[in-house]
């Protein structure tokens, strides 16, 4: 498989949406430590949305497609979290501008939108143990495969570990923002709940794509 075209985006989208199907019960713990314990919830609702969606909508432009599934997100998932994911997604969509598919060089770019978006609507930076440090690692390493002249799948495992390695950084953080940030004297050592979530969704992208 050498690009995600538009007539497998909710195919791409229920992958996505299966890792937040088998992990709602993990997110939903993880938040009750730190949050308000339904992240989990919250995300299987967005993101099992977005197939249907996307089969449904009308549009025949690639990055457009992922643009308005992005703000559909914002609307079906209003939470901190959903606004995130939401416009990480849409900015994502914006890097792909002109592109008929996702190839590797897409996924980076991808990502690097998905990065941006978080920073726009959070006003938050890396360090600050949130999503961005899970989805920023994996717009690094994917970057550095592509690089490496890696294909699409080679980009996506590397974007996969990157997240992995970014969601396990946050152990080592002390959040600012939320109600994590009012516990941050018990933060440290625990993966923060938001970058799970992140590593959860590039977890389906490159499950999909293995799979392929």
């Amino acid at each position: 498989m050498e690009r995600i075209t538009i007539e497998q985006l909710p195919a791409l989208f229920r992958s996505i949406a299966l890792q937040f199907e088998k992990n709602e019960e993990l997110l939903c713990e993880m938040d009750s430590r730190m949050g308000d314990g339904d992240l989990g919830l919250t995300m299987r609702k967005g993101f099992c949305a977005m197939p249907k969606i996307l089969e449904e909508m009308d549009e025949s432009d690639f990055a457009k497609k992922i643009r308005k599934i992005g703000m559909e997100m914002t609307d079906i998932v209003p939470s901190t979290m959903g606004m995130l994911m939401g416009t990480g997604i849409a900015f994502g969509g914006k890097n792909l501008a002109g592109k008929d598919g996702m190839d590797a060089e897409g996924v980076v770019l991808f990502l690097e939108g998905y990065s941006a978006g978080i920073v726009k609507r959070g006003k938050c930076e890396r360090g600050d143990c949130t999503v961005l440090d899970a989805i920023a690692a994996a717009a690094d390493e994917a970057r550095k495969a592509a690089e490496e002249g890696k294909n699409l799948a080679g980009v996506c495992v590397a974007a996969r570990d990157g997240a992995e390695k970014g969601a396990e950084a946050t152990r080592e953080m002390l959040p600012k923002f939320g109600k994590a940030a009012v516990h941050r004297n018990v933060a440290l050592g625990v993966m923060d709940q938001g970058a799970m979530a992140g590593l959860l969704f590039v977890k389906g992208l490159t499950d999909y794509i293995l799979k392929k």
